[in-house]
């Protein structure tokens, strides 16, 4: 499979900054600034890269990935159904009891003080649950 040869050897970090360079356009853009904004919130939290090319952030468990589409760049939160939302950043995946997701589009302006403090939740949750 010539993903995965491509992959040998590259850490997760790497394969983001590649994904990042490889879309080289707003969604590209968008990712990183996205991946800023969590490091900023959860510099402890540890990047991976599941399921054949999704960026994920860790930490005591999934805090979100970060997903490229056509038209959205989306950041599904592995436990959003429970994490506070007052800025009601969650548009997306909203059907389901576990997973919330937020979709950003081109040219859509982000709510970098509402995204982090929904990382810095999502990581205290995580924290909270292993602790058990």
């Amino acid at each position: 499979m010539q993903e995965s040869s491509a992959q040998e050897g590259k850490s997760p970090s790497e394969l983001i900054d590649a994904r990042i360079k490889e879309l080289g356009d707003w969604r590209g853009e968008t990712l990183a600034r996205l991946r800023a904004l969590i490091r900023q919130a959860a510099p402890e939290a540890v990047e991976t890269w599941k399921w054949r090319g999704v960026p994920v952030w860790e930490d005591a468990g999934m805090i979100c990935t970060g997903e490229t589409y056509k038209t959205v760049v989306k950041l599904t939160f592995a436990r959003g159904a429970a994490l506070p939302d007052p800025a009601r950043l969650f548009n997306s995946s909203l059907e389901g009891n576990t997973r919330r997701a937020i979709d950003f589009r081109e040219d859509e302006k982000i709510n970098e003080e509402a995204l982090k403090a929904l990382v810095r939740a999502a990581v205290a949750l995580n924290r909270s649950k292993a602790k058990r």
